[in-house]
C-alpha cells in the first residue's frame, strides 16, 4: 500500500499558519472545557464527565506538544506521538479502573448536569473536528490530534445519551458504561497512535557510520 502521511509529503503542512492556529484554537477550547467538565463532573456525581474532562486535559497537552515540534525532524515527531499516545491509553486505564469503583461504591449522577455539560463539550469539539479535519491524513503527530478530536465527539454523544439514561432508569449504569466505553476508546487510540509512531521512527534513515562519514570528508 502506498504511503499517504510520509513526512516528505507533509512537511510543508507542519509550519502552515492554518495548521500552528487552528492547533492554538483547539489548545484554548479544551483547556477551557476541561475546567468546566471536571467541577461538573465531581459536582454531579459523572464518572462519564469526569472521564471526558480527563480527555479534555490530555488533548490540551497534546496540542500544546503538537506546537512545539511542528516543523521538527520527522524523529522527533513520532516520539512526541508516541508520548501522546501513551498518554491517552494510560487515561484510559484509569477510566476504566474508576468506572469499576463506581460501579461498587457511587450514587446515581446528576442526569440535568450531564445533558447540559455534555452538550457544550459537543458543541466544542464538533467546532475542533471540524477545524482539523483537513489535516487527518498527516504524520503521526498530526494523526493523534484527529484522532483525539474525533473520539471526543464520539464519547460526548455518549455522554448526552448516558444523561438521558439516567433520568430514564435513575441508575448510575448508563453513566458507569459510557465512561467505560470512553476509556475503551481512549485506549485504542493511543494504541493506533503508538503504532504509526513506531512505524515512523523505524522508516526515519539512520544517520551514516562515523568511519564511512570521515572517509567522505578526507576524500575532498
Amino acid at each position: 500500500m502506498a504511503c499517504t502521511s510520509c513526512a516528505s509529503d507533509k512537511a510543508g503542512t507542519l509550519n502552515d499558519p492554518k495548521w500552528r492556529r487552528a492547533l492554538w484554537i483547539a489548545l484554548a477550547i479544551n483547556g477551557g472545557m476541561f475546567v468546566i467538565e471536571i467541577v461538573a463532573g465531581i459536582t454531579g456525581g459523572s464518572k462519564a464527565l469526569q472521564a471526558d474532562a480527563l480527555d479534555f486535559f490530555g488533548d490540551t497537552a497534546n496540542y500544546a506538544i503538537s506546537l512545539g515540534v511542528a516543523g521538527m525532524a520527522i524523529a522527533w515527531r513520532a516520539r512526541a506521538a508516541m508520548l501522546k499516545g501513551a498518554t491517552l491509553a494510560l487515561l484510559g486505564v484509569y477510566v476504566l479502573f474508576a468506572a469499576g469503583w463506581g460501579a461498587l461504591y457511587d450514587a446515581t449522577p446528576h442526569a440535568e448536569i450531564m445533558g447540559v455539560v455534555g452538550i457544550a463539550a459537543l458543541i466544542a469539539n464538533l467546532v475542533v473536528a471540524v477545524m482539523l479535519y483537513r489535516f487527518r491524513s498527516g504524520d503521526a503527530n498530526m494523526r493523534s490530534v484527529w484522532i483525539c478530536s474525533r473520539n471526543d465527539a464520539i464519547g460526548n454523544i455518549a455522554v448526552v445519551l448516558a444523561a438521558g439514561g439516567v433520568f430514564g432508569l435513575n441508575s448510575a449504569w448508563p453513566d458507569l458504561a459510557v465512561a467505560a466505553l470512553m476509556a475503551v476508546l481512549g485506549i485504542s487510540g493511543g494504541v493506533q497512535i503508538m503504532r504509526q509512531a513506531r512505524a515512523e521512527m523505524r522508516s526515519e534513515p539512520s544517520p551514516a557510520p562515523a568511519t564511512y562519514q570521515q572517509s567522505l570528508h578526507g576524500s575532498r
